[in-house]
């Protein structure tokens, strides 16, 4: 209760701060906005030129996408911390945290909260509409519980590759990151994993496994039975790779010895 508590007192001031420059916050939501709608041109582009791609429809493809915007944006809300190594490590803001009775890794994130992110969870949710009414798509009641799960497992897997790659601070304080590069091959997860070869499959299904953000618990959705074991797979990596990430995290503040000479 009192990390519930901690998380709604600081949704709170976020939204009180956020809120005195509101123009500032439209342009950002329209700039995201546009973002995903490039994305999404991009895929209409490539289905201008073929019907399917390695067995999958234009629509499939878009609905794949708009699932794998729900979980991304509830990471980027929450787990913004591409930054970590420069903030908290080089410039010393770690003693800071460890000063404080609550967990290093929860004050991180309430400080680097961005909930206009979650927005993307809203385009996201449109363009599978969109999708589902194109490919005639039926629901039944249980289908909505697996989708939450589905997409905070999602969440999880984001969550625990990039704690994970913040956590190498601890032991290097160099100001180069490899979180940018990692951001890149993510995008790999909104597209179905066999139109990649081999090497590249494997890589995304268990080293880093950002298929299960898209594609994977998609498929479910999609009726691809061939897929079932990777989508209700997605729980287990997604709880999997977000406590391996803590255990990574704790090791790594016992190592951590400040800022200063």
């Amino acid at each position: 209760m009192f990390y519930l508590s901690m998380l709604t007192q600081y949704i709170g001031q976020y939204m009180k701060t956020r809120l005195q420059y509101r123009a500032d916050m439209v342009v950002e939501l329209l700039s995201d906005m546009l973002f995903q709608v490039t994305n999404l041109v991009f895929i209409l582009v490539v289905f201008g030129h073929t019907q399917f791609l390695s067995g999958w429809s234009r629509d499939e493809i878009i609905f794949i996408y708009g699932f794998f915007l729900v979980p991304f944006a509830i990471f980027g809300a929450f787990f913004n911390i591409w930054d970590f190594n420069e903030r908290y490590i080089v410039k010393g803001e770690m003693d800071r945290i460890l000063t404080r009775p609550i967990h290093s890794l929860f004050q991180v994130i309430l400080e680097r909260m961005e909930l206009e992110s979650l927005f993307g969870a809203v385009t996201g949710i449109i363009i599978m509409g969109y999708a589902s009414i194109q490919l005639g798509l039926n629901f039944q009641w249980y289908d909505f519980i697996l989708f939450f799960v589905f997409v905070i497992s999602g969440a999880l897997v984001y969550a625990g590759i990039f704690v994970s790659l913040a956590t190498i601070g601890f032991w290097s304080d160099a100001r180069t990151s490899l979180m940018p590069m990692m951001y890149n091959i993510g995008n790999y997860g909104r597209y179905p994993v066999d139109i990649y070869n081999a090497a590249i499959r494997f890589v995304l299904t268990w080293i880093l496994p950002f298929a299960f953000v898209g594609v994977y618990p998609a498929a479910f959705f999609l009726e691809k039975e061939e897929w079932y074991f990777y989508s209700f797979l997605t729980p287990v990596m997604g709880v999997g790779f977000f406590i391996l990430s803590v255990f990574l995290w704790n090791a790594g503040v016992k190592r951590y010895r400040g800022a200063g000479n």
